[in-house]
């Protein structure tokens, strides 16, 4: 048909080339930075998300050497960015305890408090 602009032929696949598949690791990662993200401000988070963060750069290396027949690469990502959320709430927690348990010890009696009829 005139117009038309002709469309190249998939290129020939080898018969012992695998089929590209997701990465199971990129669902782990994905789940544990969800699970990071969402318990990061209260402290518990630091643990699935430091888990996440390694796990996503097992599973890029193990990507990166499969020669894209792995899949999974915005998990990863996702996953990552949840993971690093959590940190970051888990460091905010952290902080603001440090700061109002410094305020409550300014706040608090130096010393023994002895009646005023007393030397």
């Amino acid at each position: 048909m005139p117009g038309q602009v002709p469309v190249a032929p998939p290129a020939p696949r080898h018969p012992r080339d695998p089929e590209p598949v997701r990465s199971t690791k990129a669902r782990a990662v994905f789940a544990l930075g969800l699970i990071g993200a969402l318990t990061g401000f209260f402290v518990g988070g630091v643990v699935p998300a430091t888990i996440a963060l390694t796990l996503a750069r097992q599973a890029r290396r193990e990507a990166y050497a499969s020669g894209g027949f792995l899949t999974g690469a915005d998990w990863l990502r996702r996953g990552e960015r949840l993971a690093w959320a959590g940190l970051l709430l888990a460091a905010v927690a952290v902080v603001a305890a440090v700061v109002i348990g410094l305020f409550r010890l300014a706040d608090a009696p130096f010393g023994h408090d002895f009646a005023p009829n007393i030397d």
